[in-house]
């Protein structure tokens, strides 16, 4: 039986730890663990922690720091991926994947065509929102080491960053597809909103240094084209077998 993995936002080296209230409450009444259990805790150094529950009760669960293991889990391909916001819990679905397929980073962009509005406090708790779901994603694919989604950008901001990756956006008619792209090990990936980007941004995209690629004769849903730009750039560039 699997372990179960619980990311604790604290050094992890050789000794007594108390559980975080989340994680508390996770551990001790959503699985019911009990004095004497092992379960395994990471904090985002790339290693894993073995651990055995030493007091777990309504309030508190104290864990006994074991071995300390490297977590060979992270791709070899380091991915940036840039999606703009998308409705509902299309964005969360998309963060939730793209984590489980090894993207390294993600920043979230605002486009012409996004159709979503977000500012302020608002904004700043769906950030909060999509971080805990990367160490939830992080925490069930095995990971140990967890990406940033970094502060959302205007698409132009983002466009302007300064990087050696190659860049990389989706376009339906493009030349280009990921087969005939040169080898590499950084990438920055666009993926536009449900609308697509304007011919604005995408002549914008192009003066920045985006090559367009296309995946195939049928338009995707922005969350589909983003699992699948990823995967196949994984499978082409990374480590999914």
């Amino acid at each position: 039986m699997r372990l179960p993995r619980i990311y604790v936002d604290q050094p992890l080296a050789g000794s007594d730890v108390a559980l975080p209230p989340d994680a508390a409450a996770h551990v001790g009444r959503v699985l019911r663990m009990q004095a004497g259990d092992a379960l395994q805790l990471f904090n985002g150094d790339g290693n894993n922690y073995a651990a055995t529950i030493e007091q777990a009760d309504k309030k508190q669960v104290i864990v006994a720091i074991g071995s300390c293991t490297p977590n060979p889990t992270e791709s070899s391909l380091h991915l940036h991926l840039g999606q703009v916001i998308s409705r509902g819990d299309r964005m969360d679905f998309a963060i939730q994947k793209a984590v489980e397929l090894g993207v390294a980073m993600i920043t979230p962009l605002f486009s012409e065509r996004c159709g979503v509005k977000l500012d302020g406090e608002r904004l700043q708790k769906k950030q909060q929102q999509w971080q805990k779901i990367v160490i939830s994603a992080c925490e069930q694919s095995g990971r140990s080491v967890v990406p940033q989604v970094l502060p959302a950008l205007p698409l132009a901001a983002w466009l302007s960053e300064p990087t050696k990756d190659l860049k990389l956006t989706l376009h339906p008619w493009a030349d280009d597809t990921i087969k005939t792209l040169q080898p590499t090990k950084h990438i920055r990936l666009m993926i536009g909103p449900e609308g697509g980007f304007s011919e604005q941004e995408i002549a914008a995209a192009a003066q920045a240094g985006y090559l367009g690629i296309q995946l195939g004769p049928r338009v995707l849903r922005t969350e589909t084209a983003a699992l699948t730009a990823i995967s196949a750039l994984q499978l082409q560039f990374g480590d999914l077998a």
